[in-house]
């Protein structure tokens, strides 16, 4: 290791359980810190693992400190028993380490906090609108680009999403939509058994699920499955650098990595909300069969005369819609991730909080738009 970059290294002591000594050597100054943060970091956190008392750090390996340096060490020493350091370096150590010691001044109760809160929360919410409004902008401008030269569509990850977020989704997404339909049927079952009207649980039932239930039980489940994977995937790839490495490389990240997860999980979403509409259906008709006596083929001769053909297509259309909002979400929320993993974590909540929110939100305005129709 050259003298001039900051060093840190680990030497475990056999047989003394988790002890060890921590060699401190090169030039800890900010300019060797700010090349090294990430490691430096990573080490540092395995470190506050560990009894400060089974550690022995050596800092007579320093050639060079200044304020940044002593603050990082600091920081690492403020429980630490067992320090070897040059003379010269003490003085500074010393002063940061009593740096660290000092209190801020408790503040009192602040009248306006709340408004500042809402204040940041809608400057964060433009903040969004922004990102957003840029990256649609650019997927847009890179659909176009990629359907004048089709040769270059990223076919293979167009594919690999679309068996990712729809082929690998179907057995949890059928087993909930089988139970929604046993529910759904029996809670009605209940109701109409009271006034004689048995057969219309079917129009409940098939209105309910291939209008409204299918397609937003397919997507929260989408949202909760395949966009927290995709702003994992965008996140990570942040974090150790690679949408960088193919910035520079000169790859467009948008073409590349958005634009088949945002096509993939729109051709994917419909299929799978066809399967769950056959599959609640297919559990309403068992309890229909069970509790009110009705046959599967007389269930199944009714189910067209009392769902019309309009209704499958409004489902199918608005799980086109839910999946590039979901899928649009989760890339969104994935390159806005920092580079390290507790940005991560915050990316992945609020990219599913906001995916099934803004899922939620279109089913309103669908709801609201097409009142009349069916």
């Amino acid at each position: 290791m050259p003298a001039s970059q900051a060093a840190l290294e680990i030497e475990e002591l056999s047989g003394a359980g988790r002890g060890a000594t921590i060699r401190v050597s090169g030039d800890w100054t900010f300019g060797a810190l700010s090349k090294r943060r990430f490691r430096l970091a990573r080490v540092a956190a395995d470190l506050q693992q560990r009894p400060a008392r089974a550690l022995r750090w050596d800092l007579t390996g320093i050639t060079a400190l200044d304020d940044a340096g002593a603050v990082w060490l600091a920081r690492a020493l403020r429980s630490a028993e067992q320090i070897d350091v040059d003379p010269r370096f003490r003085t500074i150590l010393t002063q940061a380490s009593q740096g660290l010691l000092v209190q801020r001044p408790a503040r009192g109760i602040d009248p306006l906090a709340g408004v500042v809160r809402i204040g940041q929360a809608g400057i964060e919410f433009g903040f969004h609108l922004r990102d957003g409004a840029t990256l649609l902008g650019q997927l847009v401008l890179d659909l176009v680009r990629v359907l004048r030269r089709w040769r270059d569509f990223p076919l293979l990850e167009l594919s690999a999403n679309v068996y990712r977020a729809g082929v690998s989704a179907l057995p949890v997404t059928m087993l909930v939509g089988f139970l929604i339909g046993v529910v759904l049927t029996y809670l009605s079952a209940l109701q109409l058994k009271r006034y004689g009207a048995d057969l219309l649980v079917i129009n409940i039932v098939g209105i309910g699920v291939v209008r409204e239930l299918g397609p937003l039980l397919a997507s929260i489940i989408a949202a909760g499955r395949s966009g927290s994977a995709m702003t994992a995937q965008l996140g990570v790839m942040r974090v150790t650098e690679e949408i960088e490495a193919l910035s520079v490389m000169g790859v467009s990240v948008t073409a590349r990595l958005v634009l088949p997860k945002v096509l993939g999980l729109a051709i994917a979403l419909p299929m799978v909300s066809f399967c769950t509409d056959v599959a609640a259906l297919a559990g309403g008709m068992l309890i229909a069969k069970l509790t009110l006596g009705i046959a599967p083929p007389a269930f199944m001769e009714a189910l067209p005369r009392a769902v019309e053909v309009v209704n499958f297509w409004i489902g199918l259309g608005k799980s086109v819609v839910f999946g590039i909002a979901v899928a649009f979400v989760a890339c969104h929320y994935g390159l806005r991730v920092l580079p390290n993993t507790d940005s991560l974590a915050a990316g992945v909540t609020q990219s599913v909080v906001a995916s099934v929110t803004s899922v939620i939100l279109l089913d309103a305005m669908f709801a609201i738009l097409l009142r009349d129709v069916g």
